[in-house]
């Protein structure tokens, strides 16, 4: 039992190794079968702590967070306390489609990001025995299963399953990019007592940890946490929260709930002034109340949700199908094309994380493919005399640049690469009765090493730091011939030796990475580089691209405060030396400053980062706690595929758009017409059951929107729904609708109720309801979002066959017998002889508007969509400030470059 406590308890993996061993109640012969399960039982599984996927029931409720389906509800509830049964199935029946619609699409993310945890399961070589007084035996099992004091042993290529203190280490170098942002591999070793000096929670090379992974080497080390209690998951726990857990809104229910809300408050309003009106000017009580809840539900856009969820649902579906890309969040979509700043590591998503040789510089700095042949030969026999399992990241660039090299030499022993000399030696042999040392490694450390003088050293070493300043990683190399002998070399053979140049790497570029950049810029979004590297290769990496750099900030180096952070933010495309904390603050500033932010990372340390933006997207080859805080999935880590998400969320965004625009202006200026013309008219102006029906078949027709494609200039710029202006738009078309229904008005009544009065109101009925759906037909061609480039209007698509359906409906619904029921009637010709004297100069008048209002705002690619990149001028106090157009901007190779493009 005691091991069992001892265990439970955190060890601190600080001393030598006997004494952490101690500590954890181990030893180097690792745990037996016995011990291991009791741990297991008292310390619990070596997972991080997932997010469970909500249930069902969880799933409804959040949907009926949605504003107006709360009304909805509501509206329902009422109708069906009146006993007002049509109208609380239609109302109710539109509750259950939103909620299940939008329910079974974030079930659907779920289920699928439970299938990618699926593909990370591993397993991992510990020393284990059946009882104590046995040898102990390397075995594989299931990580979840690690225990604090087991023994593991790592090799090239393996993942670090959890935080480990080393015991033993040869040649080790892992990769903490996934932790810490770095690109370059780290070194490690078994220390017997652990230095001062390490450099941030990860620095300490005496210790590896969950989430990184070996490079290069072999080592023994002993678990002193597992799950929740390593450093990859306590620097992040806030990461176990999902994304509906956020306290700040995003975009997406900023823009929608702001417009919710200005018409949630309208509808309330509408029932009681109905009621007392007609009770004050009429004489009608209680009877009207049926007719004032169905005005409310006329002025309601109660297919909001359901357009919507349709809208964002086929949007992920086609991503996931065509690209492989899973949006978790239905409204993350929304976001996505809305977003006008993407930040990304560089690691990764830039680059490929792998060095490629850029130049071989002689001791003069003039070019020397000597140099680079030699260092190749010097990589060649390294890797075949210490039997190495694979050459490392450098190496192996070596002898893809130098090509067929090393065998013309016959090779005779190495000293491998140690990150404590950080130097590796091959030593082949030279002319007669010679040995020649081919010695790599660190500038510095090769320097140390060579017979220079003082001058002539600080002359190379500044030769060194101003290549390291260009962004260039660098190697030197040394030579030096030495006396034939039998026995072995050591490093105490590195002395003397001749300085002959270095080699300078750069990060191999990703493919894909400058044509994403070019497609990305195109459609205004600007593109900010945060990333844990050295400055100088961060800025060489842009310039590679053909992104210009402007001025490179390095965070840590700065006076850190959020106002400076702040004023850096807007001028600077790279972030440098940046920490997690960092990478959230930047986030943070860009998003108080008005942007709307896309983050793109993978490691644990990007978590916060993902957390803070409004759109968190990371590869499906991130660690768990990055996949989980992320909003959207990418098959792969490639800017392309975030593009393409990027346009699925500015053609949801315009259809959403055209929706609004149509349903809104539409239902507002039927409301009006409805409350004067059902205070001047001695009945009611439409039956509660002809207003509902008049909806259903509007509502109907709108759900073409989803499946709508707009015009080419919605996918240019970015777009930021702004509530205010749509307010004026809707107001503006609304009241343009609104005369419309009161030019029908004074037809009808000159016509009924004039010299051949017929003083029949099912006519009237009839009438008005076939005017209303045939001007709403002409509202939702003419008001579609957009033009295609050039100024052109696009084919009516889906929408304009459903709003031919649509007016087909008005014309057939009060002949057809339906008609009677619904208390309407077939018109006699003359009649709709008079509604097209009324729809054609309607018809014009409202082509007129829709132009006059795209010259007078023709950077709205939807009208109450703003373009996300305007000037700085734009209005702060809204929080609309954008940057300036042109902020990052491509040239040079990217120029030349065909990826992606918003089409």
């Amino acid at each position: 039992m005691a091991s069992e406590l001892a265990a439970a308890r955190p060890a601190e993996p600080d001393g030598t190794p006997l004494q952490v061993l101690r500590r954890l109640d181990s030893g180097p012969r690792g745990l037996t079968d016995a011990e291991a399960e009791a741990r297991l039982a008292a310390v619990g599984e070596n997972t991080v702590p997932e997010v469970r996927t909500p249930s069902w029931p969880l799933l409804w409720v959040r949907s009926l967070r949605d504003p107006f389906t709360a009304v909805l509800l509501c509206l329902g509830l009422v109708s069906t306390l009146v006993a007002s049964w049509g109208t609380a199935a239609v109302i109710l029946s539109l509750v259950v489609v939103s909620c299940v619609l939008r329910a079974t699409g974030e079930h659907r993310a779920d289920r699928s990001m439970a299938a990618l945890r699926e593909l990370v399961a591993g397993t991992a070589t510990v020393l284990r025995r059946t009882a104590g007084g046995e040898q102990p035996r390397a075995r594989e099992v299931p990580v979840t299963e690690l225990v604090p004091g087991d023994v593991l042993r790592l090799g090239p290529g393996d993942r670090v399953p959890a935080d480990v203190r080393l015991l033993r280490a040869r040649g080790l170098t892992v990769h903490q990019a996934a932790l810490t942002g770095e690109s370059a591999p780290v070194a490690k070793a078994a220390v017997e007592e652990p230095g001062l000096g390490e450099s941030g929670p990860f620095g300490q090379a005496h210790l590896c940890f969950q989430g990184s992974s070996v490079a290069t080497g072999t080592a023994t080390a002993v678990v002193v946490h597992t799950g929740a209690r390593t450093r990859f998951a306590a620097a992040h726990g806030t990461a176990g929260r999902g994304r509906g857990d956020r306290t700040d809104p995003s975009a997406f229910d900023r823009s929608v709930q702001g417009i919710s809300w200005a018409l949630i408050r309208f509808m309330l309003l509408t029932p009681p002034l109905v009621l007392v009106a007609n009770a004050a000017l009429r004489g009608r009580g209680l009877e009207t109340l049926p007719f004032a809840v169905a005005v409310a539900v006329g002025l309601t856009p109660e297919m909001l949700p359901v357009i919507v969820t349709l809208c964002l649902a086929r949007g992920t579906r086609q991503l996931a199908g065509a690209h492989g890309v899973i949006v978790k969040r239905l409204p993350a979509l929304h976001d996505l094309g809305a977003v006008d700043v993407l930040c990304v590591d560089k690691t990764g998503t830039l680059t490929q994380d792998r060095p490629v040789v850029e130049r071989a510089l002689d001791v003069d700095g003039r070019d020397d493919p000597e140099v680079l042949r030699w260092a190749a030969v010097g990589a060649w026999w390294t890797l075949q005399l210490a039997e190495l399992p694979a050459p490392d990241a450098l190496d192996e660039a070596l002898l893809e640049a130098a090509g067929a090299v090393g065998e013309e030499y016959d090779g005779v022993a190495a000293v491998p690469f140690d990150p404590v000399r950080r130097l590796a030696t091959a030593v082949v042999r030279g002319r007669f009765g010679r040995h020649v040392l081919v010695v790599r490694g660190a500038v510095e450390d090769v320097l140390e090493r060579c017979a220079l003088e003082p001058a002539e050293r600080e002359r190379l070493r500044e030769l060194a730091a101003r290549e390291a300043d260009a962004g260039l990683r660098l190697l030197a190399l040394a030579t030096a011939e030495r006396a034939a002998r039998t026995g072995d070399y050591t490093p105490a053979d590195e002395r003397g030796l001749t300085f002959r140049g270095l080699i300078a790497f750069r990060d191999a570029l990703a493919p894909t990475a400058a044509e994403a950049l070019r497609g990305l810029a195109e459609a205004g979004v600007t593109v900010k580089i945060l990333t844990g590297d050295h400055p100088g290769t961060a800025a060489r990496v842009c310039r590679d691209l053909g992104l210009e750099v402007g001025e490179v900030h390095a965070v840590g180096s700065g006076p850190g405060g959020d106002g400076d952070l702040a004023a850096a933010a807007a001028r600077s495309t790279v972030f440098a030396r940046c920490t997690p904390d960092d990478k959230a603050r930047v986030v943070a500033a860009l998003r108080a400053a008005g942007h709307t932010v896309g983050f793109l990372g993978d490691g644990a340390n990007d978590v916060p980062a993902l957390r803070a933006a409004d759109v968190g997207v990371a590869p499906r080859a991130a660690c768990d706690i990055a996949r989980d805080s992320a909003d959207v999935v990418l098959a792969d880590k490639d800017l392309t595929a975030i593009g393409h998400a990027v346009a699925a969320g500015r053609r949801a965004s315009g259809n959403i758009a055209s929706y609004l625009r149509v349903t809104l202006s539409s239902n507002l200026g039927n409301v009006i017409a409805m409350l004067v013309a059902g205070l001047l008219l001695p009945f009611l102006p439409m039956l509660p059951v002809q207003v509902l029906v008049q909806n259903l078949c509007f509502d109907a027709a709108q759900s073409s929107f989803a499946h709508d494609r707009p015009g080419r200039a919605a996918l240019r710029r970015p777009t930021a729904l702004r509530p205010r202006a749509f307010l004026r738009f809707i107001t503006g078309f609304g009241a343009l609708n609104a005369v419309a229904d009161f030019a029908t008005f004074a037809v009808l009544a000159l016509v009924l109720w004039g010299p051949d009065a017929l003083n029949d109101e099912a006519v009237f009925h009839s009438a008005w309801f076939t005017e209303n759906l045939l001007t709403q037909a002409l509202v939702m061609v003419l008001l579609r979002t957009g033009r295609d480039e050039g100024g052109r209007r696009r084919l009516p698509g889906p929408v304009g066959r459903a709003a031919a359906v649509l007016a087909l409906a008005g014309l057939l619904l009060p002949v057809s017998p339906l008609g009677p029921p619904l208390g309407m009637t077939g018109l006699p010709l003359p009649y709709y002889v008079l509604l097209a004297a009324v729809l054609a100069p309607y018809g014009l008048a409202l082509a007129a508007a829709v132009r006059r209002y795209e010259r007078r705002t023709p950077e709205a690619v939807a009208p109450g969509y703003a373009a996300a990149a305007p000037g700085p001028e734009a209005d702060r106090s809204r929080g609309e400030c954008r940057p300036p157009a042109g902020t990052s901007v491509l040239s040079g190779r990217a120029a030349a470059g065909r990826g992606w493009r918003p089409r």
